[in-house]
């Protein structure tokens, strides 16, 4: 492939996946190569490309001469990567009450990062705020410096942008609450408190996702 192709390739799969994720494109959705392509002004051929790339993902299912169905979120997953976030920001907070000396960095990244999420919620963007939302939580698993969990937790970011949007977009007025809940969060980090982030953190997914 030339590297012309290349990049339309990479542009049509960057902007299908986000249609995936922001649900604008939602599970069980068909929808053919053509209009990806017209939208970006290409040919088929590197949206072709991309349509594999994102079916190997586990986002597409193509069906040959129809175009791509969107999968829908497989019943449990929701389940075990909240099971699984669960475990990692507990375990990340837990070293960051040993080592105390890394929290004031930890709450500068955060209060920046809750900042744009507040920013988010109140200009009632919620892509946005979903996507904002996960690199919350995916500063705290960074600020306990364990660099596997780091990397396992960044392969659930796609699945968490998703659900957020799918658990949020029927209850917008929940986004300021979740800023707040975000707020309690911190405080418990900055006082240290493993013992009651693990709860905390729980009550807050609760609250969005198995309501």
């Amino acid at each position: 492939m030339t590297p012309a192709k290349t990049a339309a390739a990479d542009r049509a799969y960057q902007l299908t996946k986000e249609l995936v994720l922001t649900g604008e494109l939602p599970g069980g959705h068909l929808f053919s190569e053509g209009e990806i392509a017209e939208r970006l002004g290409v040919s088929r051929t590197p949206v072709r490309e991309a349509f594999l790339r994102l079916q190997v993902e586990g986002l597409l299912n193509l069906i040959p001469k129809r175009g791509a169905v969107v999968v829908p979120v497989p019943p449990g997953e929701a389940e075990d990567v909240l099971d699984a976030r669960e475990a990692v920001e507990a375990a990340a907070v837990r070293r960051l009450a040993r080592r105390p000396d890394l929290i004031p960095d930890a709450l500068e990244q955060l209060h920046t990062v809750l900042d744009t999420q507040r920013a988010h919620a109140d200009a009632g963007d919620l892509p946005a705020f979903a996507e904002a939302d996960e690199l919350f939580h995916r500063t705290i698993v960074a600020a306990g410096g364990n660099t596997l969990l780091l990397d396992f937790y960044a392969t659930l970011a796609d699945r968490q942008r998703r659900m957020n949007v799918h658990a949020l977009r029927p209850i917008p007025a929940r986004l300021p609450e979740v800023v707040e809940e975000h707020t309690a969060l911190i405080a418990i980090i900055e006082a240290a408190d493993a013992d009651a982030f693990a709860p905390a953190l729980r009550a807050h997914l609760d609250g969005v996702h198995r309501r």
